[in-house]
């Protein structure tokens, strides 16, 4: 009996060995230092970390890859007809292909948020738990973002040996990784946004999206000083010039405001008063119509 436990536990050991092994150090090294910032694109665009983290590893090669090194793209975006940014040329499926070129990691994986965002083909995605990162790796081959077939296991298989979901619950603050109960991120208005939670600050939605204090409060025409309600619209991007299409006129409705009106359609507060030839002084009935475009 004592010789076959002993036997187990070397056999245990070996086990153990072996997977440490399989383990790659510039893998653990990306992770380590991009972790933070898949995170935080996280929180603003509700995709997985351990996807965003995946995907970083395994397009830029732990960003050794000569693409990334020259580019800084950490995901292998290619220019697309809508990109206006500076670009570079790579062999890849095939010779010479347009990559979009970023000035550090940081503006990729943003670049790489919004790509998946605001792309009709990853709409699908957004409706899955962000903890289901299985899921997700089967609907980005799905959807084609990589031509490789085994786009999904490799995903999956990267996440799993360097336990990245264990980032799929966690936020920044402080400085540090935290778990939370996160806010759900909704798109309208081709704008982010949350609905504020009783109890909600400025300082723990800051801490939680990345986004400064005063930044949130100018995305959102709010002055210095004003609490959170519960049911606030909150935008976590600055807001447009003016209402989308369809979208030329709205009639007020009782209690509604110009702020109220303002949030409802992701209008910037000062162009809706410039449109309207309209000022703080002047007063808000029931029954007028607002132009928004």
């Amino acid at each position: 009996m004592k010789k076959r436990f002993l036997s187990l536990l070397i056999l245990l050991g070996m086990l153990v060995t072996v997977s440490a092994q399989t383990r790659n150090k510039r893998y653990e090294e990306y992770i380590h230092k991009y972790k933070d910032l898949a995170i935080e694109q996280m929180a603003r665009y509700k995709i997985p970390a351990s996807i965003t983290l995946a995907q970083g590893l395994l397009e830029s090669g732990a960003g050794q890859s000569e693409l990334t090194r020259r580019s800084h793209n950490h995901f292998g975006i290619k220019c697309g007809g809508n990109w206006n940014g500076k670009t570079i040329y790579h062999d890849d499926d095939a010779r010479g292909e347009c990559f979009r070129v970023y000035k550090n990691a940081r503006e990729s994986y943003e670049d790489h948020s919004r790509f998946l965002a605001n792309r009709p083909r990853y709409a699908s995605l957004f409706k899955l738990k962000r903890t289901d990162y299985k899921g997700w790796a089967h609907g980005l081959k799905k959807a084609g973002y990589a031509t490789n077939p085994n786009y999904a296991g490799s995903l999956i298989g990267i996440i799993e040996l360097y336990d990245l979901h264990q980032y799929d619950t966690r936020s920044r603050k402080s400085g540090h990784t935290v778990s939370i109960t996160p806010h759900e991120t909704y798109l309208a208005n081709k704008l982010l946004y949350i609905i504020a939670r009783q109890g909600d600050s400025f300082e723990e939605l800051s801490e939680e999206f990345g986004i400064s204090e005063r930044k949130l409060r100018k995305y959102n025409d709010l002055y210095k000083g004003y609490r959170l309600q519960a049911g606030d619209v909150i935008y976590l991007q600055k807001k447009n010039k003016k209402a989308l299409k369809p979208y030329i006129l709205h009639k007020v409705e009782p209690g509604e405001s110009m702020h109220s009106i303002s949030q409802r359609y992701g209008m910037r507060l000062k162009n809706l008063y410039r449109l309207n030839k309209k000022s703080e002084d002047d007063a808000l009935r029931a029954g007028d119509y607002l132009r928004l475009r």
